[in-house]
């Protein structure tokens, strides 16, 4: 038996094509993919990889490497269930935390020092069957369908971005980049209880997108994105997430925050940015970084169904696996109007 599939074999080189559907092991499930989004760190490895995709040395957990099936943010139906399998089963619908830990979900797991993910050092969920170990399954509550459960995955980046942040309800907050995480970023804000969410951002599709998600919009073409943010707030935000990956960016998103305040930086950055050490020593602020999420899939789904992270403000297109590479992969890169594209199997 064979299924389709979306592997990557290098840059813009995304193939759909054949293979055997894989049987869970005993403590594994077998998943019926119904959506997956297609997230920037795949346009990332379309675009330019490979950034996390092995190619040399199959990856310590997994034993894979390049061509690996793509596909991160998924949900789906369990069809099997191995034989130590407890807590799940046939029939149950979930979403997926797709992490690979030497010690699984446990401890600080998204710091483990050969971190993997599913759909980018194992086979992912761009295929209509996929299996992971069990404990990486979290089940959808009745109100979430499959569409907003696989928005699961890049909410729980911005979740867990404002977390580990120092905001404090009725702080003020910039998000620099409107791109779907920080669309995201925005509502896990107004989730957190930030009082103005400031949303710098260049293209009026995504600008448009901020302001319906409550944030007010700056536009860097036409004000001085920092004097506009400390006229603003009065010396500074609170606390500036820093969304773009772009080097003179970051440099905004320290300068734009009060003295004592903190830029968390969100990214994943394909080459180096230089900053000004007096600008957070002088004035006491701090940067942090943050990679994936731990311990937040199960708060996410809890804000779903309160009606944060909405499918209906973020989905902006619906595609099958076979159009991927033109309707998906292409149509991130060449259209700015889009946010988040989720991909059905079939």
């Amino acid at each position: 038996m064979s299924m389709k599939v979306a592997r990557w074999y290098g840059q813009r080189d995304i193939r759909v094509e054949t293979a055997p559907i894989p049987s869970p092991k005993a403590h594994q499930v077998k998943i019926a993919v119904k959506y997956t989004g297609i997230c920037g760190s795949d346009l990332h490895e379309y675009l330019g990889g490979p950034i996390f995709i092995p190619t040399k040395d199959n990856h310590p957990y997994s034993g894979q490497k390049a061509p690996i099936t793509m596909g991160h943010e998924f949900a789906g139906e369990i069809v099997e269930v191995g034989s130590d399998v407890t807590g799940i089963k046939v029939g149950d619908r979930v979403t997926v935390e797709p992490i690979l830990a030497k010690n699984g979900l446990t401890g600080k797991y998204n710091l483990d020092e050969n971190l993997g993910f599913v759909g980018l050092m194992a086979d992912g969920g761009f295929a209509e069957f996929c299996v992971v170990d069990a404990e990486l399954v979290h089940k959808l509550p009745d109100s979430i369908d499959y569409e907003q459960g696989a928005l699961t995955e890049p909410a729980a980046v911005a979740l867990y971005a404002v977390r580990q942040s120092k905001l404090k309800a009725g702080d003020t907050a910039a998000v620099f980049g409107c791109g779907p995480i920080g669309l995201l970023v925005i509502e896990a804000l107004r989730a957190a209880g930030a009082s103005d969410i400031y949303a710098v951002e260049l293209s009026p599709e995504r600008q448009a997108k901020a302001t319906e998600l409550g944030a007010i919009v700056i536009d860097p073409t036409k004000v001085d994105t920092v004097a506009e943010i400390k006229r603003l707030t009065n010396g500074g935000a609170d606390v500036s997430f820093e969304v773009t990956g772009v080097a003179p960016v970051l440099k905004q998103s320290i300068e734009a925050i009060k003295n004592d305040g903190e830029c968390v930086i969100v990214s994943i950055w394909e080459g180096e940015a230089s900053i000004h050490p007096n600008e957070i020593v002088i004035k006491e602020k701090t940067v942090k970084g943050i990679i994936a999420y731990r311990d937040v899939f199960p708060a996410v789904l809890k804000l779903m169904e309160q009606g944060y992270f909405s499918k209906d403000k973020l989905v902006t297109k619906r595609i099958k696996l076979e159009n991927i590479v033109e309707e998906g992969f292409e149509a991130l890169v060449k259209e700015k109007s889009q946010v988040k594209i989720l991909v059905e199997p079939k």
